[in-house]
């Protein structure tokens, strides 16, 4: 298990999957392309010509890789699924990249994986004992394995049984011979959604990716449903008991591209009226309104229209700075925020400014933010956070720090006003937050989101890691097999 090192929750994974189209690898990189912010580790398409499996995996970008012909070319056949990778299990390795490939009994299957298992040690522990070997120290290939053990002789009854037996968040893309198959948690924690181009299916994580292949969006996968795509027809079954929808709300807030629809609107007017809440909330005298870009940029616009302020870009982000930028010297090192972040500074100097960002994780970007924007001549800063106090961390596939590494679960507001050095520092309300999403007032309604990053209710509890750090466990347990 890596250390967190960011300030931003970090996205899961994007899966998306072809069904019969002559362009299907090349439909799936692009498609990867528009999931690129929600993995960037590694990607990989596995495709299929009718009687063999082709695959291709990288570390890295879609776009490093995947736009070269002579790779397209290895990925023939008119049926592909592909995936980003940003571990939450597992190290980070070639082999863990994902769609994984099995030659099972009833033939080769392939999957994408989406989200997190929560009960992935002790099924882990129990197919090892049973005999399984495992490849990989990813939680997708338990998966794998109990769809390999089930009994059953249809693909969509052994997936049935696997899925019986596994708990917590997830979305699935999975490939055979015949089928192409999704699958949505019970919760529908992690998303997935359904696209039509021309007579072709396509399943991917966001609407984004459907757009930039030129396919109609037709639905979301609801919760608890598992879709089957054979011969050019769409299908449906739902085994599980049936269960209130509780979707991750950071989609809503975050994770989710702007332009990608969640809930029959654009996440981008989700943000934007996140803004608008918190200006009703937290309204002050200032000069301008300051988002951090990218990702405060909606709720900035929001909270400026409401206000009647006016908005300033006094902070430019740099777009080439990316994960593997080279920071060879301490002094280089000791620039910090300014690699990606730089101040407009004829505009905040002896301005009082209202800072603007989706979120506060860990503190440590929004004091070097306010501490940028003092040494550019900034009269007062007043920092806004769009989305309540992250007090508790997540077990469904989303990457962040343990419970004692969050700001707001270690200190009081003030307190954290204090550390980042801002004038004063609010968040958006939970009621608020609720009304940003038309849903009326939290306690008003059943929670209808996976909220639990601010109120510590959890939709499934987590049976292996009650501590975010027990998924090292998983590591030391492959190590172990294979000694």
């Amino acid at each position: 298990m890596k250390k967190f090192n960011s300030d931003k929750l970090r996205e899961e994974c994007g899966i998306f999957g072809v069904s019969n189209h002559e362009d299907a690898a090349a439909l799936v990189t692009l498609g990867l392309h528009a999931l690129q912010h929600r993995g960037q580790e590694g990607c990989g398409i596995v495709s299929y010509d009718g009687k063999t499996y082709h695959s291709e995996k990288r570390q890295g970008l879609v776009g490093d890789h995947f736009t070269k012909s002579d790779v397209i070319n290895k990925l023939p056949g008119k049926f592909a699924i592909g995936h980003n990778r940003y571990s939450t299990t597992g190290e980070t390795s070639l082999r863990n990249i994902q769609p994984f490939f099995a030659d099972l009994h009833m033939g080769g299957l392939s999957i994408a994986h989406n989200g997190n298992l929560t009960n992935a040690l002790s099924l882990r522990e129990s197919l090892v004992k049973d005999g399984a070997i495992f490849r990989t120290t990813s939680d997708t290939e338990t998966i794998v394995q109990l769809i390999a053990k089930s009994k059953r002789d249809r693909i969509v009854d052994k997936l049935i049984d696997a899925l019986f037996q596994i708990q917590g968040g997830y979305s699935l893309v999975i490939m055979t011979n015949k089928k192409m198959i999704g699958v949505r948690d019970p919760f529908g924690i992690r998303p997935l959604v359904i696209g039509k181009l021309k007579e072709s299916y396509i399943l991917a994580s966001e609407t984004c990716a459907l757009d930039i292949v030129g396919a109609k969006f037709v639905r979301e996968v609801e919760n608890g449903e598992i879709v089957v795509i054979e011969n050019n027809e769409l299908n449906f079954i739902k085994p599980f008991p049936k269960q209130k929808a509780r979707p991750c709300i950071f989609e809503y807030i975050y994770f989710a591209r702007p332009d990608s629809i969640i809930g029959g609107k654009c996440a981008y007017e989700y943000r934007k009226n996140f803004g608008v809440q918190l200006a009703k909330e937290t309204d002050i005298k200032a000069d301008i309104v300051v988002p951090v870009p990218d990702s405060g940029v909606p709720a900035a616009l929001g909270y400026a229209e409401y206000s009647k302020k006016k908005f300033e870009l006094g902070l430019i982000r740099n777009h080439y700075v990316g994960r593997t930028f080279i920071e060879p010297t301490q002094n280089i090192r000791s620039l910090g925020v300014k690699l990606k972040l730089s101040s407009t500074k004829s505009l905040v100097k002896d301005k009082s400014i209202i800072l603007i960002d989706d979120s506060l994780v860990r503190g440590t970007t929004c004091y070097k933010i306010v501490k940028m924007l003092y040494e550019s001549g900034a009269r007062e800063v007043h920092v806004r956070i769009a989305c309540p106090e992250i007090k508790f961390p997540d077990f469904y596939g989303v990457d962040m720090p343990t419970k004692e590494e969050l700001l707001a679960h270690k200190k009081t507001n003030q307190e954290m006003c204090e550390y980042i050095k801002a004038k004063s520092l609010k968040f958006l309300s939970l009621d608020g937050l609720y009304e940003g999403l038309e849903k009326g007032k939290r306690n008003n309604v059943y929670p209808q989101f996976s909220d639990h990053y601010f109120t510590g209710e959890y939709p499934i509890k987590p049976s292996d890691n009650l501590e975010r750090s027990k998924i090292t466990q998983l590591s030391l347990l492959s190590s172990k097999s294979n000694n």
